[in-house]
């Protein structure tokens, strides 16, 4: 018998609404799209630093004003940071207490402690969390990928990822996962259903 697939969430973007993309593109010169803030913050040398435990919050807002060109102060950058996931989208806690009974679910999402915490960590939402500010690696990197996979002990085909960044989606792709490009609850529902997974 093959085995079950195995559920991995990304967490921003997917489960929880998040405004930091929208609210960074309206501070950017040009007012580039929400697509191309999303990729800038994904190769962002502070937000990869922050985002793997590296660097404490003040470093990272220091080190982010300066490499984005804003002209916030570093507490305003925080306050402002901390408000951006907004909280779960309706029907986020529902999928995933409809879907643990079945599969494996878990979360492979890039955080950091101050996202993490205003969560709770997420307790008793997943079997498993890979998280990038806990295991000290990100997304789209390949090793993120590989220590994933290595830790759940699967085959990775058995892995069905659901992200909002065409970048982490290849990512996933070439590490041999089954991924799928979304945003919300809704797009999850829909894709699960397309591939009898509802």
């Amino acid at each position: 018998m093959p085995k079950p697939p195995v559920l991995l969430f990304d967490i921003g973007g997917v489960l929880v609404e998040n405004a930091g993309f929208s609210a960074l593109a309206t501070l950017l010169p040009g007012e580039p799209g929400e697509a191309a803030v999303k990729d800038r913050w994904l190769t962002s040398s502070a937000v990869r630093d922050f985002e793997r435990g590296m660097i404490a919050p003040a470093e990272f807002a220091d080190r982010f004003l300066a490499e984005w060109g804003l002209t916030l102060t570093p507490e305003a950058f925080i306050a402002e940071f901390l408000a951006w996931p907004r909280g779960f989208y309706p029907g986020a806690l529902a999928l995933l207490a409809r879907l643990r009974p079945r599969y494996h679910v878990g979360c492979l999402s890039n955080s950091n402690a101050l996202h993490w915490a205003k969560f709770d960590g997420f307790a008793g939402l997943f079997e498993t969390m890979h998280v990038s500010h806990l295991m000290g690696r990100i997304k789209p990197d390949p090793d993120m990928f590989a220590a994933t996979i290595e830790s759940l002990g699967v085959d990775p085909s058995v892995i069905v990822y659901f992200d909002d960044s065409p970048l982490n989606v290849r990512a996933g792709r070439a590490a041999g996962l089954r991924t799928f490009h979304v945003e919300g609850v809704g797009a999850v529902d829909r894709v699960l259903a397309e591939i009898g997974l509802a």
